[in-house]
């Protein structure tokens, strides 16, 4: 970890982490049971992804053509509200990364909006990783969630120019929001670019946004001057708050890559769906997103005293497909 960084991580976590007195201590992601049913560590010589037709883009244009695009092994899913990657593909582990692992999942897009269009602005492609479909339900918070992954930044010059949200790290969680309603929200992390073209910043650097404060807005987290692989993580307890970690490297996360904790707009999180990734571009035909790669996505859980990982999953006879109610996917728009 580098001087600059070291320090500024330190102020941040000293500075806006601490939780309030009456919500719960934050535990690290990881702890507890890993849900073997869910995650990906893409060591599967067979791994691959299968699109099944145009992307979706229900945002722009209420489509979503079904099928929808996954992954041979179930895993993952396109996401129905704005479409998945154009590309989305096994690669080699690149350097660094967790001691053995020879394989990991690139993702990269440049026409991130309605197929056969050009929006001519920042869009962004989604991939979901299955957990309600692959446990057969959503996971209440009291079994206290977690999520982790490996993500690796490469060098700055092969990134995208442009100073923006370049990549998404978030869960699809359902909480009870101010007016007492129950409604999806999507807390998480977004990694930004700050370019040195842009004039605003002397050097090329990335950024961690955090997703989000109480008031709805991004908290602006540790910046990152060297590429190279990052652990990032969210836990969930069962007062509803959600507790945020990022560590430069692959080592297992601990209590010291703290980063924040928070009710994102003001909703305490009752139920875990998904965890999925965002892939940002500029849309204008030609732009290709940063290749984003990463590896050991994970899900964890701490079941409740008395109870046992068996009893979290659905029976198979009555497991149905996840696929996002209509009413939930015109709600995405306030909380994106």
């Amino acid at each position: 970890m580098t001087p600059r960084l070291c320090f500024w991580t330190i102020l941040f976590s000293t500075a806006v982490s601490a939780p309030h007195s009456f919500a719960d201590e934050p535990f690290v992601p990881g702890t507890g049971v890993k849900v073997a049913r869910v995650g990906d560590d893409f060591e599967d010589p067979d791994w691959g992804y299968i699109k099944n037709g145009k992307k979706a883009s229900h945002e722009q244009d209420e489509n979503q053509r079904a099928p929808g695009g996954k992954s041979r092994n179930g895993r993952w899913y396109e996401s129905a509200l704005r479409g998945q990657p154009d590309v989305v593909k096994w690669v080699r582990t690149p350097p660094g990364g967790i001691e053995g692992s020879q394989g990991s999942m690139l993702m990269a897009t440049r026409l991130s909006g309605i197929p056969g269009k050009i929006s001519g602005k920042q869009m962004q492609d989604d991939l979901l990783m299955g957990v309600s479909s692959r446990i057969g339900k959503s996971v209440p918070v009291s079994w206290q969630p977690s999520c982790t992954v490996r993500v690796y930044l490469p060098e700055f010059d092969r990134w995208e120019n442009r100073t923006g949200a370049s990549f998404g790290i978030r869960a699809d969680v359902r909480g009870r929001d101010r007016d007492g309603s129950v409604e999806p929200y999507w807390p998480g992390f977004f990694i930004l670019f700050r370019s040195e073209t842009s004039k605003k910043f002397d050097e090329d650097f990335a950024q961690i946004s955090i997703r989000a404060k109480r008031n709805g807005r991004d908290l602006g987290g540790p910046k990152i001057y060297e590429p190279g692989w990052w652990t990032f993580g969210m836990s969930f307890t069962p007062d509803g708050q959600v507790h945020f970690y990022a560590s430069e490297g692959v080592d297992d996360l601990t209590e010291e890559d703290h980063l924040y904790s928070s009710f994102p707009y003001g909703s305490k999180a009752m139920y875990f769906d998904n965890f999925f990734f965002d892939v940002a571009n500029w849309e204008n035909g030609k732009n290709w997103s940063t290749p984003w790669v990463v590896d050991d996505v994970k899900f964890f859980v701490i079941p409740p005293q008395g109870k046992t990982l068996a009893q979290l999953y659905r029976s198979r006879k009555t497991r149905v497909a996840h696929r996002p109610k209509q009413n939930s996917l015109q709600r995405f728009f306030s909380k994106l």
